[in-house]
């Protein structure tokens, strides 16, 4: 896994970055805030370790940042404080950080804070994963009971309207412009018939883009 470790204390970065690389992380290393958050910003990581006093950005400024990020939401971040008072430790959880560990800190200690980091990224991944798979189910089923409210509320009176149609252009005193309406209206059921058929037929719904920002329900080629 991909970590990004931002720290100006040039021990906690090479005691770290040989935790980090034992446990078999690639580790993307930052000498202060505004590099970590530039970083961040061009390949975002499941994995930040942050110190919090650092130069220019320091590491709160940079959790709020990644917290506001759209590739941030999930981001696990472990705050790296020399202060555990009470007042910086609501700092730090108020910025957005899941974890903090104090320094110095043991090797032993920073293994288990980060092996604990990440079995939690492992399970909120399974849970965001099962999430999205309930959701499509109820947006499968959606769709089947849509499917045949449509079939029902349209179908019927559709059917009505093309054997209708059918009656009238049977009336020989129809005028020309007449029946061009009725041909008109007849193709346009026609294709209302075929739109309601093709959704009945779906067997995997999927969307597409329709316009910029929106998508729809893919239903496939015409059947007629």
């Amino acid at each position: 896994m991909r970590v990004l470790f931002a720290d100006d204390d040039v021990i906690a970065r090479t005691l770290l970055c040989a935790v980090l690389a034992d446990l078999g992380h690639e580790v993307v290393l930052a000498e202060d805030g505004e590099r970590a958050w530039q970083y961040f910003q061009d390949d975002p990581v499941p994995l930040v370790v942050l110190d919090i006093n650092m130069p220019g950005l320091d590491g709160l400024t940079v959790c709020r940042l990644i917290r506001d990020h759209p590739a941030g939401r999930e981001t696990f971040v472990i705050m790296v404080t020399a202060r555990d008072g009470r007042d910086d430790l609501t700092a730090v959880l108020s910025a957005g950080a899941d974890d903090y560990v104090t320094k110095p800190s043991s090797p032993e200690n920073l293994r288990a804070r980060l092996e604990i980091a990440g079995q939690r990224i492992v399970q909120n991944a399974a849970s965001r994963a099962a999430e999205a798979e309930l959701a499509r189910s109820r947006w499968l089923a959606g769709i089947g009971e849509t499917t045949i409210a449509i079939e029902h509320e349209i179908n019927n009176p559709l059917s009505a309207l093309l054997g209708h149609a059918e009656l009238l252009l049977m009336d020989e005193a129809m005028t020309p412009e007449q029946v061009e309406s009725l041909r008109i209206i007849q193709e346009q059921a026609v294709r209302i018939a075929d739109v309601v058929r093709r959704l009945a037929r779906l067997k995997n719904p999927q969307s597409v883009e329709y316009l910029s920002g929106s998508r729809m329900l893919d239903l496939g080629p015409k059947t007629s």
